[in-house]
């Protein structure tokens, strides 16, 4: 394994220091919950090892609200654990993979490492930055092992229909190839989540966590479905090789989360529904930058307008270093820096307005 430490987790806030930055607007998840919020007692919680498939009850509750089996659910430590564990199960050195790009980094470089072969399924902003089903299946070779899609996408927002994933899924099936869903932000849909996909077909594995659209990554739970019986022994054998079974804190906290999730729904999808509107009317004063107005997630990723002539790197020194406003700069995705993704969900709304105003106070002052 030829690992590489990824731009997207060196620059993070994470690693430089929440205390640098006044104006997080790199995050893609919503608000971060505190544990008390949760109002929780694990005193009596016996610190064992755990179920290597997961907390059965955990199971269920995913699986119930999935469509699946609990048997065809592995819990995981977060989505990243999930990628990771199929990444290293379904490829070899010289296997094709073929990857959607713009995407998140994981998604890209983890394949990299184990020395597989990339093909990109490119997304464009002049198409919405949705996938083209014709180019996709003549992107797929006699090699390709696996197909990777993720919806919502990262970092663009952008959405396939249900009518869309059926076909994509049917493809895959009639050239034998697997195909992976990273559907971490399903339930962020716009306008109401699909399907999950595993739950469509033997043939595809769905990954998806608490972190993003529920506000729990420090407990670093998610999972992956996988309705193919061989290979999901395959993969509890990879997950017991990397980390036998999951933290019984973690998982009881996921567990009494889920049982009161309907509890916290109203609240976060509000927020969302607030700090969206102040994003797309933001967006709609912007004479800088254009976008292609997201349909789910809590991520958009605009880009300078080819008409406005921008010094980019000045433009985030002045952001970053006079403003103290942080984006994902593209260099996180593999794409220009002109595009940044701009995380609209973490923050409180005061403090988006605050970032947003900075975005344009910087491309001004960048101007050239």
């Amino acid at each position: 394994m030829n690992y590489v430490r990824m731009p997207i987790e060196i620059e993070s806030p994470e690693q430089m220091g929440y205390a640098n930055v006044r104006y997080n607007l790199t995050e893609s998840s919503f608000a971060d919950a505190q544990l008390g919020d949760l109002d929780l007692d694990l005193r009596s919680l016996l610190l064992c090892y755990g179920d290597h498939q997961g907390n059965r009850r955990l199971r269920e509750l995913i699986a119930e609200d999935s469509g699946v089996a609990p048997d065809e659910v592995l819990i995981t430590a977060g989505a990243a654990a999930a990628l990771f564990v199929i990444a290293t199960s379904v490829l070899r050195q010289g296997d094709r993979l073929l990857v959607e790009r713009p995407n998140y980094a994981t998604n890209i470089e983890t394949p990299r490492a184990i020395g597989a072969e990339l093909d990109f399924l490119h997304l464009h902003f002049e198409e919405g930055f949705r996938p083209s089903l014709d180019r996709l299946a003549a992107l797929i070779q006699p090699q390709t092992k696996l197909v990777s899609i993720t919806v919502p996408h990262n970092p663009t927002g952008s959405m396939v229909s249900e009518a869309e994933l059926r076909q994509i899924i049917e493809l895959c099936e009639r050239r034998g190839v697997s195909l992976l869903v990273d559907e971490t932000y399903r339930e962020m849909a716009h306008a109401g989540p699909l399907p999950v996909a595993a739950s469509l077909s033997p043939q595809v594995l769905s990954v998806s966590s608490l972190s993003k659209t529920w506000g729990l990554p420090g407990i670093r739970i998610g999972w992956l479905i996988c309705r193919d019986r061989a290979l999901m022994e395959k993969l509890l054998a990879a997950k017991e090789q990397i980390f036998i079974c999951n933290s019984v804190v973690d998982e009881e906290i996921a567990r009494r989360f889920l049982e009161k999730k309907a509890q916290f729904a109203p609240a976060i999808f509000a927020a969302m529904r607030r700090n969206f509107a102040v994003l797309e009317a933001w967006m709609e004063t912007q004479s800088a930058l254009e976008w292609v107005r997201p349909s789910g997630g809590v991520v958009c990723f605009p880009r300078f307008r080819s008409s406005y002539p921008v010094d980019i790197e000045r433009f985030y020194r002045v952001l970053n270093d006079q403003y103290k406003t942080f984006v994902g700069p593209g260099h996180w995705f593999e794409m220009e820096r002109r595009y940044l993704r701009i995380g609209y969900g973490w923050p409180k709304t005061e403090e988006l307005c605050a970032g947003l105003q900075a975005i344009s106070a910087a491309a001004e002052e960048a101007y050239c």
